[in-house]
């Protein structure tokens, strides 16, 4: 009885304030899916389900207090659940051994190494005597040496070395293989060989052609590191920012400014908003007739999402 009498006590003083505590509910639910050590068999998410399903009947029927502890049972398992689901959405094969042979496929992404060198991520990915199975979706490596970078949607080749995506280094610390699963990155590896092309550009990654023509642009309009942190703030393209500069920054803990996120797209709404509602206030006639805020914050919503598009889509 106590313990009811304080949990109601609890539910009194967060009246109103309970909707912020459904992302925390349903976070944890994703983290203790993340906790196990083994990936869950079907009966584990029958169950989570069901439990799931019974918390929610007991947050329409029971009383506040009730109705919060069924509501806080349902996210968990929703969180649960979810997070199986979109790892085994994303499934696709690893490599299971270390390959050292012809690589071919489909430029989809470039970006820089930790040791500065440029790299591949490719799909449609053929390796020499390996079968469909055991061919991983995507694979990324990096060129070392004196090598001409590809466009995205090249088709290239090139003789290289490839191992599956390696775990923690460390009890707890990054796991780089996870990472890669959701990326549905099977093999990463090197190449100090040429990387040749072999067949046209494909023209459905003309997006992806255009940030890399963007960024291209603004370095050789703003040479050095200047040209480099302006591209990566408008493409998401980090390629043309040093170690050094990006140790520096990691020291300092500024190196979140780099990810677009959402304080970017929050200054330049903001600035594109307040600057066409301006304008159009300058226009009486105008402004006296029509919704000018509205029509502002529709033109600010059309210039962000052209450039979340740019950014690389990075939600």
């Amino acid at each position: 009885m106590r313990a009811t009498a304080a949990l109601d006590a609890l539910m009194q003083k967060q009246r109103g304030h309970l909707f912020p505590w459904a992302p925390v509910f349903l976070g944890a639910g994703v983290g203790l899916y993340f906790g196990l050590m083994v990936e869950p068999d079907i009966n584990i998410y029958i169950g989570m389900a069901v439990i799931g399903v019974v918390g929610g009947l007991v947050g329409i029927r029971a009383s506040e207090s009730g109705a919060v502890f069924g509501r806080t049972v349902l996210l968990i398992a929703t969180g649960f659940c979810l997070s199986g689901y979109r790892a085994h959405n994303v499934a696709a094969s690893v490599l299971p051994y270390r390959y050292y042979g012809p690589i071919e496929g489909r430029v989809v992404a470039i970006d820089r190494s930790a040791s500065d060198a440029v790299r591949l991520t490719l799909d449609r990915v053929r390796l020499r005597n390996t079968a469909m199975s055991q061919t991983p979706e995507r694979i990324r490596i990096s060129l070392h040496g004196s090598i001409d970078v590809p466009s995205p949607g090249s088709h290239v080749i090139t003789t290289g070395h490839l191992m599956p995506p390696q775990g923690p280094a460390e009890p707890g610390g990054f796991d780089f293989r996870r990472h890669a699963w959701f990326q549905r990155i099977g093999a990463v590896g090197y190449t100090r060989l040429p990387v040749l092309l072999a067949g046209p550009d494909d023209a459905d990654l003309w997006l992806q052609r255009l940030r890399r023509r963007a960024s291209t642009n603004i370095q050789t309009q703003l040479p050095g590191e200047t040209g480099g942190f302006a591209a990566a703030l408008t493409t998401g393209d980090r390629s043309g920012i040093g170690q050094d500069s990006l140790m520096a920054l990691r020291g300092s803990n500024l190196a979140h400014l780099l990810a677009i996120s959402g304080l970017h797209m929050g200054l330049l709404t903001g600035f594109i908003f307040a600057s066409l509602r301006l304008l159009l206030n300058l226009w009486p006639r105008f402004a006296l007739r029509v919704a000018v805020k509205k029509i502002a914050a529709v033109g600010a919503l059309l210039v962000a999402a052209g450039y979340l598009a740019l950014s690389g889509g990075n939600v």
